[in-house]
């Protein structure tokens, strides 16, 4: 073999060796990197506004907090006018960005100052530039006295979350309410292909109901934790045994609360992934640098390029 064809296949199989490479999912937004606990997201449509929930380390305290985009710059964070005295997470905007779900644990009224299980709220507003409303509680066709959580709307208003009820084949699970011009269906559980008898939880919904995205609980076939897993509903109507996303999305810890956008092909999730390690430190600036690295264990929104 000549010098010059060696070194080609050289270069060719460097190329190839790159290109097979293994990507791996980045952190998301830069203003998210001041909070130690930042636990779930929702982007609008236009991509104007984005609502997330900040924690304290314990998760005792939670609370939504959103930033606007203006003049193609992101706002200072701010608290969600809507967000209570009690522990309110997991937003969700309509399509129209003119109603935002979410879960809390706050009383049904002002009147009461202990807080509930978790049920399912929303607020409205008239447009989008009009102040949120007052807290609205879905009604007992969705909640009941059990928790219910991670709510995630389609474009139809059918209506998935999470909730362990009589319904529930083990723990959490994965239910739907179907929209019905203007009220909801009594809570559907979707099945084997996507329950078991142990923890499935923080669905997301496709807009147009063909896929579904949540997390799994130490599953057989997954690496340590919670794990993602996606569904794909088939011509049946019916939904797909659920496979794992893999481990370039999923890691040895938690991997939860995923949100799609499926305009920019962008997966959002949160991740406990912890990459600090125990060694020897030759300064107390290099012992701090490590302890404190995006990958430590606290709850962080990342980010992963894939088409669903």
């Amino acid at each position: 073999m000549t010098r010059r064809l060696f070194l080609f296949s050289f270069i060719f199989s460097v190329l190839i060796s790159f290109s097979q490479e293994k990507t791996k999912p980045t952190t998301a937004y830069n203003f998210l990197s001041a909070y130690q606990n930042v636990r779930d997201i929702a982007i609008s449509k236009d991509e104007k506004e984005i609502y997330f929930t900040i924690q304290s380390p314990d998760e005792q305290v939670s609370k939504i907090a959103y930033v606007t985009k203006e003049k193609n710059k992101w706002s200072n964070v701010k608290l969600a006018s809507f967000s209570s005295a009690h522990r309110d997470i997991e937003p969700f905007l309509s399509s129209d960005g003119l109603r935002l779900y979410y879960a809390s644990n706050q009383p049904l009224n002002d009147s009461i100052s202990e807080s509930k299980d978790y049920d399912i709220w929303y607020v409205e507003r008239k447009n989008k530039k009009s102040d949120w409303s007052k807290p609205i509680r879905l009604g007992n066709s969705v909640n009941s006295d059990k928790d219910e959580f991670y709510p995630s709307i389609a474009d139809n208003g059918n209506l998935y979350f999470t909730s362990e009820n009589n319904q529930s084949l083990g723990k959490d699970d994965i239910f739907v309410c179907k929209w019905n011009n203007n009220s909801y269906s009594k809570p559907e559980n979707l099945g084997v292909t996507i329950n078991s008898d142990g923890y499935e939880f923080n669905a997301f919904i496709a807009p147009n109901e063909a896929f579904l995205i949540y997390t799994c609980y130490k599953r057989e076939d997954g690496f340590g934790s919670g794990d993602m897993y996606i569904s794909y509903r088939n011509e049946n109507n019916e939904w797909e045994k659920a496979k794992n996303l893999g481990n370039e999305i999923n890691s040895s810890m938690m991997d939860y609360c995923p949100f799609y956008d499926s305009k920019n092909k962008i997966l959002y999730f949160t991740s406990k992934r912890n990459t600090v390690t125990n060694k020897q430190f030759n300064s107390f600036d290099e012992f701090q640098k490590e302890i404190n690295k995006n990958e430590n264990g606290f709850s962080r929104i990342y980010k992963y390029n894939i088409s669903l």
